[in-house]
């Protein structure tokens, strides 16, 4: 991740008061949310971590809905997140209109959905 992206999505998180961030497994996308935390400053009420691939994304995607954050964030490889945000839309009540991603997960689009690039530029669906 560049610090244009997490400038930019520091900023996309904006006032939240409290934040759930979810993580592919690999280090990158872990150090990566990380970062973001850091960067934020703010509550963060859990860190998820799920496989690139796995039989439902089920007990990872009720941990990351479950606490009701004002955000959630996302740095997670394409596949794995796929996967997730499958789980996440038909099991919980996780909404894409409070979920912002890095440039890395942003191959999955969903009407809401906001993220940053690496040049620091945003987006929303």
């Amino acid at each position: 991740m560049t610090d244009a992206e997490l400038e930019a999505l520091v900023k996309l998180i904006g006032p939240a008061r409290h934040a759930v961030i979810g993580t592919a497994a690999d280090p990158d996308s872990r150090a990566d949310g990380e970062r973001i935390a850091e960067a934020w400053g703010g509550l963060v009420l859990a860190t998820v971590t799920w496989p690139e691939t796995a039989a439902s994304w089920l007990r990872q995607a009720r941990r990351f809905a479950a606490p009701d954050p004002d955000v959630w964030v996302v740095s997670a490889t394409p596949a794995g997140w796929a996967g997730m945000s499958r789980r996440l839309r038909l099991s919980t009540t996780w909404s894409p209109h409070r979920t912002v991603v890095t440039e890395k997960s942003a191959e999955i689009r969903l009407p809401g959905l906001r993220g940053a690039r690496a040049d620091g530029t945003t987006w929303e669906d």
